[in-house]
């Protein structure tokens, strides 16, 4: 790989979720101190909604990380329960014993007698539920139901959904009114803005090991933006093989070509624009790592030597 040519530790632009690489972006700041003020109000529930890769499930995991230490938290990443596997789920994450082997009535109950000792030792319980968009019709109400447990001055358990925006469409719908009436707080993550690319790119490298001159320039970083609409996961996608390709040439400053091959090879980008002639210029250097990338993802292969995940 390209660690030793760029001076690199470690792979600066994977896919995995890793706080280690948090940056503060307005967008993201906003969205936990959203989330962070409302669950100190103990409303029932908050929602976060971002398209895909915009950067949800490392918010989620900066969220876990952050929180309180006096909330107790209960996170469920893979929402496309019933009901009853839902409620098992939860009471599994708050320590309810012999969870999977109950009726539904004695869970039920059970759940509720954990969530008043956790209130009578001055815990607060959160709920952290990713890609909730998933979330069958009837784990919905389910989830619902979870905020009726309550006292007479404060809910027993609150509720964070991470969501990409189908989750809006669903509860526009008529029969989700209780449900959509009870979201008190709500964020819209938004795509990154080119000066933001251009410091994300930048901190990821710092954090990776880089020490040299800048790989990407302003101007490429301007047009990575618009190939990327400013979407983290497609700015590392992006910038992966890019760097590919730079090692590939044996050169270290990033241009615009590599970012077309870049994008050519990558989904859900939007056109570099104009590159008449330049594939009559390539070398059989970096025309060959094109071809290397382009075989890997039509024969299904995961990044070579990269750990796949949901981005940030």
């Amino acid at each position: 790989m390209y660690l030793y040519h760029y001076g690199l530790r470690e792979l600066p632009f994977t896919l995995t979720p890793n706080t280690n690489f948090y940056l503060g972006l307005a967008p993201h700041n906003e969205a936990l101190a959203v989330l962070l003020t409302a669950l100190k109000t103990g409303e029932g529930f908050l929602k976060v909604i971002g398209e895909v890769g915009t950067g949800k499930t490392l918010l989620c995991r900066k969220l876990l990380n952050d929180i309180p230490d006096h909330f107790v938290t209960a996170y469920i990443p893979n929402p496309y329960l019933s009901p009853d596997e839902l409620r098992r789920a939860v009471a599994v994450e708050l320590g309810v014993k012999q969870a999977q082997r109950m009726s539904v009535q004695l869970l039920t109950q059970r759940i509720q007698t954990r969530l008043l000792e956790l209130h009578s030792k001055g815990h607060s319980v959160v709920l952290i539920v990713d890609e909730a968009q998933a979330l069958p019709e009837e784990s919905l109400e389910a989830l619902r139901l979870f905020t009726n447990l309550e006292t007479e001055s404060r809910k027993l358990l609150q509720v964070v959904m991470f969501a990409q925006p189908e989750l809006d469409a669903r509860l526009a719908e008529q029969h989700f009114r209780q449900l959509r009436q009870r979201i008190t707080f709500s964020y819209q993550l938004r795509p990154m803005t080119a000066e933001e690319v251009e410091h994300y790119i930048s901190h990821r490298l710092n954090i990776a090991g880089y020490k040299g001159a800048a790989l990407f320039s302003s101007k490429l970083c301007q047009k990575l933006t618009k190939t990327s609409k400013g979407i983290p996961r497609l700015v590392n996608v992006l910038c992966h093989k890019m760097l590919m390709l730079g090692y590939g040439e044996g050169q270290y400053e990033l241009t615009q070509k590599h970012l077309a091959l870049a994008a050519k090879d990558t989904e859900d980008t939007a056109p570099v624009g104009s590159i008449r002639g330049f594939w009559s210029k390539l070398t059989v250097g970096n025309l060959a790592i094109a071809l290397l990338i382009i075989l890997l993802v039509l024969f299904g292969a995961t990044w070579p030597f990269l750990p796949v995940g949901e981005f940030m």
